[in-house]
């Protein structure tokens, strides 16, 4: 008896699970586009960060357009999320642009109100009673002469005396033998609403026609100088002692109230 048997079926291959000759889709331009928009709108929101917007606020423009190229070719899905992640980067930029501005503009600002209150505290000649002050004229920037005040317009007044000889004692410092001693009163008064601290002063002496550094003399009578706060509607007085040469015939004082006043400069008979 004969046996029959079946011819064995071969086996069908499985389905590919996805239709050949497609890729998957390449999205990844849109969500960074997207990502970086959000982050370049909200940068260019608080202040000083305008450069970060304009940064990230460039590559989400970039990267949104280049996905909106890939979604026309059908090689992502995410056109609207691409647009507008494009659309948030140009926000970004003209975020940027605008802080830019503003930014620069309050600097500019500062900087104006800071020239303006340097200057705000330059000098005019104030003449002593009966005198005038280089040639009768009032200004800004000129030489005083001995008892003029250099009147500061927020109130404070700087006055400089007549010099007298000087006798320095043995132990002084800054005297050389032979030359001539002479002693200047300084007067600063504050007629202003505001106490001037007076630690700052700083006072400075050259001497004859060719302006040689006039030294200062320090000695158990002179050279203390200035110390302490002036109070409002108070002056305060101070000696300094120069050593010049013997044949000098005048002596220019420079006398600098702080970092924010101008200096003035009176120039001295001998």
């Amino acid at each position: 008896m004969s046996q029959y048997t079946q011819p064995h079926q071969p086996q069908q291959p499985y389905a590919p699970t996805q239709t050949p000759g497609t890729r998957p889709a390449r999205n990844g331009l849109g969500i960074s586009a997207l990502v970086l928009g959000i982050i370049g709108t909200v940068s260019g929101l608080i202040p000083f960060f305008f450069w970060l917007a304009g940064i990230l606020g460039l590559i989400a423009l970039i990267l949104g357009l280049a996905g909106r190229g890939r979604a026309k070719r059908g090689e992502a899905t995410n056109k609207g999320v691409t647009t507008f992640g494009a659309v948030l980067g140009l926000v970004s930029l003209i975020l940027s642009v605008v802080g830019a501005v503003l930014t620069f503009k309050a600097v500019d600002d500062v900087v104006t109100d800071i020239n303006k209150a340097v200057e705000d505290t330059s000098a005019s000649a104030k003449p002593a009673a009966g005198g005038g002050a280089a040639g009768g004229t009032e200004g800004k920037g000129e030489t005083l002469a001995a008892g003029d005040s250099a009147a500061y317009d927020d109130g404070l007044e700087v006055t400089v005396g007549d010099p007298a000889s000087y006798t320095a004692d043995e132990f002084a410092i800054g005297h050389t033998k032979g030359n001539s001693a002479y002693t200047v009163s300084v007067v600063i008064e504050n007629k202003g609403k505001e106490k001037f601290d007076a630690t700052l002063v700083s006072v400075d002496a050259r001497a004859g026609e060719d302006g040689v550094n006039a030294e200062q003399i320090f000695d158990g009578t002179v050279g203390e100088g200035f110390t302490g706060t002036v109070l409002p509607g108070k002056k305060v007085t101070a000696k300094y002692a120069f050593d010049v040469p013997a044949d000098a015939k005048n002596l220019t004082v420079e006398v600098g109230p702080g970092f924010e006043w101008d200096a003035s400069q009176w120039d001295l008979k001998l």
